[in-house]
This record gives C-alpha cells, structure tokens and sequence, in this order.
C-alpha cells in the first residue's frame, strides 16, 4: 500500500483514480501529476515501483497544497470571513447557505434538521 502525504492510496485502483484520494488533488490535479513524472494513469498503484512513488511524494510536496496544510489555509480564510463581519462571514457565523441559495425551503443539509415550532398548526385545504 502506496502512502502519499499522510493517505493509503489503496493499491488496485489505477493511479489516476488513486491519487484522487488526497484531500485536494482531484482529476485535473492527478492527470497533471502523472504527466510531470511520467507514468501512465492507467497503470495501478501496486504496479508502482518505490522510485515512482517516491517521485510522486516530492512532486505533491513541492507543488501542491494538500491534506492538512489545506486544510488549515481553507479553515483560516473561513475564520478571516468571520471577523470582519462580512456578509458571507455573518452566514458562516449562522451555520446558513453562503453562496445565495435559498433557505425558505431546502438548505436542510446547512441548516440541520427541521425543528418544530410551537403553536403552529399545519394548514389543511
């Protein structure tokens, strides 16, 4: 089992599929990782020599942003939003939908389940 930048790449799936596994590396990211070293996306991870995978380790290392320094930069532009009070802070600061989606119906997956409100009778027609 191939580990890159923290992750167990699992072995039978093909590189490109693979390396998609890291948290910021997706299908654009893993083609152009496989091109810099030169491996066919085809090919699967246990077919890998140690050599190749090492050479995938420094190439993420040098030119990628991954995994848990991501993470961290994404969680503080978060946290940035928040203290100056901007309009899309104030939506992450109420657990609401930030990018204009509505919220009179929907947005339960942001919002949480629905909650009962006291007193109000279901209208029947």
């Amino acid at each position: 089992m191939a580990r890159i930048a923290g992750v167990n790449i699992p072995t039978q799936k093909r590189v490109l599929i693979g390396l998609r596994y890291i948290h910021g590396i997706g299908p654009a990211k893993a083609k152009e990782i496989c091109d810099k070293v030169g491996i066919a996306p085809e090919r699967r991870v246990h077919d890998l020599t140690d050599a190749e995978v090492i050479q995938i380790r420094e190439v993420i290392d040098r030119d990628y942003l991954v995994e848990g320094d991501l993470r961290r930069e994404v969680a503080m532009n978060i946290k940035r939003l928040m203290d100056l009070g901007c309009y899309r802070g104030l939506r992450h600061r109420k657990s609401l939908p930030v990018r204009g989606q509505r919220t009179h119906t929907n947005a339960r997956t942001r919002k949480g389940p629905a909650k009962a409100i006291a007193g109000k009778k279901k209208v029947t027609k």
